[in-house]
């Protein structure tokens, strides 16, 4: 897990990154009641593979690969579970998914997408959707959900120079 979402451009051991996260997800469903099946549980190991979105047709061919079926259906339908359920977030810019650092916490994501590299970070966003919530209210707008989205250059990408 990632807290702050500053493991995603930093170097860490990822492999305890991605096995804490899937060990806390797996945790997250067993407490709901969810089933995590094979292929869910495969798509979501894939998304959490490298801190980078993936396309569904990236994620199909990943688990075709490993024999769980060729059709559309098969990555879709574990994808939208892994979304409606927290697992997963939807990045619309780049029409792909992301594996949740906060499964099973209630939280609104601000998403840091690296220009360059397509790194991709999952960031706190309290306070822009506090913002954005205020900046609707005097149109008279309610926010029903919001997807928060920047696309920039990561330390790495931009020669560690700020």
């Amino acid at each position: 897990m990632d807290p702050d979402g500053t493991l995603a451009f930093a170097s860490h051991d990822h492999a305890a990154c991605r096995d804490g996260a899937l060990a806390h997800a797996e945790a997250v469903a067993e407490a709901k009641g969810l089933r995590l099946t094979p292929v869910r549980r495969r798509a979501l190991e894939i998304l959490l593979e490298s801190h980078q979105a993936l396309g569904a047709y990236d994620v199909l061919d990943r688990l075709a690969e490993e024999g769980f079926g060729r059709q559309p259906p098969v990555a879709y339908r574990a994808l939208e579970f892994l979304v409606e359920h927290g697992f997963a977030h939807r990045i619309r810019r780049l029409n792909a998914f992301a594996a949740c650092m906060h499964p099973g916490e209630a939280h609104v994501p601000v998403f840091l997408i690296c220009s360059a590299c397509n790194g991709l970070a999952e960031a706190p966003g309290a306070a822009v959707a506090a913002s954005l919530r205020q900046a609707a209210g005097p149109l008279g707008f309610r926010v029903e959900r919001m997807s928060i989205e920047a696309v920039g250059l990561c330390p790495a990408c931009q020669g560690g120079s700020e």
